[in-house]
């Protein structure tokens, strides 16, 4: 009778901790694949890259452009980590049910990964020439598979926030605000957003705004706390 209550309580204890560790080894991939992805951040200390601020930080990954090799490959791995680190945080939220933005997230991190693969053949925000090219179809390929997964991320990332602030609505306030912050940030910020495109101006004053955005989205995804196992009294028998 002992025996088996301590083997209840032992397996209980195995399959908690075999969660936990899932579950951290997840969240450290994550923030590694946030890290990656935010890869912008270096240009504030080398500013140097960036030639023209009317470009986005994206043109700095294009064909030709000096560290682009670097940045396609900090891309690709920023996807793979996200993709690795939301797999094993799983889709449970705290309620122990399914967390509706989860496979939109993983959606985002799939594009960017997608991006870094397939990358612009010429920066066309910083390029003229380019920027015709662009327009009248005569790039390679791959440069349209880049711009397809740029919007990709942008629309996943876009549904996702809405959802986890309906989500999060009433069950938890400090996530829930957040959410609601980035949505009226991003109602403000997609004009400009299409401005900059458009126009061919300002585009890294705007860009890191939306990177800024995802990362949080993604960092309350990753730490949202996983609910406790349900703990059963083995009684003697």
């Amino acid at each position: 009778m002992l025996g088996a209550s301590l083997s209840g309580v032992t397996g209980r204890s195995w399959r908690s901790d075999g969660v936990a560790g899932r579950v951290r080894l997840g969240r450290v991939l994550g923030v590694a694949g946030l890290l990656a992805y935010n890869w912008w951040v270096l240009v504030l200390f080398e500013p140097s890259w960036l030639s023209s601020t009317d470009g986005f930080f994206s043109d700095l990954s294009a064909g030709g452009q000096d560290h682009a090799v670097l940045l396609q490959r900090l891309d690709m791995a920023a996807g793979v980590l996200l993709v690795a680190g939301l797999a094993l945080r799983g889709p449970i939220g705290r309620l122990g049910t399914a967390r509706r933005e989860w496979p939109w997230l993983v959606a985002f991190a799939v594009a960017g990964g997608v991006g870094g693969r397939f990358p612009y053949a010429c920066a066309a925000e910083l390029d003229g020439h380019c920027r015709t090219l662009e327009r009248h179809l005569d790039l390679p390929w791959h440069h349209y598979v880049h711009m397809l997964s740029g919007i990709t991320e942008f629309a996943t990332a876009t549904i996702a926030i809405w959802l986890m602030y309906r989500r999060a609505k009433g069950v938890d306030a400090n996530e829930a605000n957040v959410a609601r912050f980035s949505i009226y940030v991003m109602v403000l910020a997609y004009p400009c957003l299409a401005v900059a495109y458009v126009t061919a101006r300002a585009g890294a004053f705007i860009e890191p705004v939306f990177f800024l955005l995802f990362t949080a989205a993604l960092l309350m995804e990753l730490f949202e706390p996983v609910p406790r196992p349900r703990t059963e009294v083995v009684g003697p028998s």
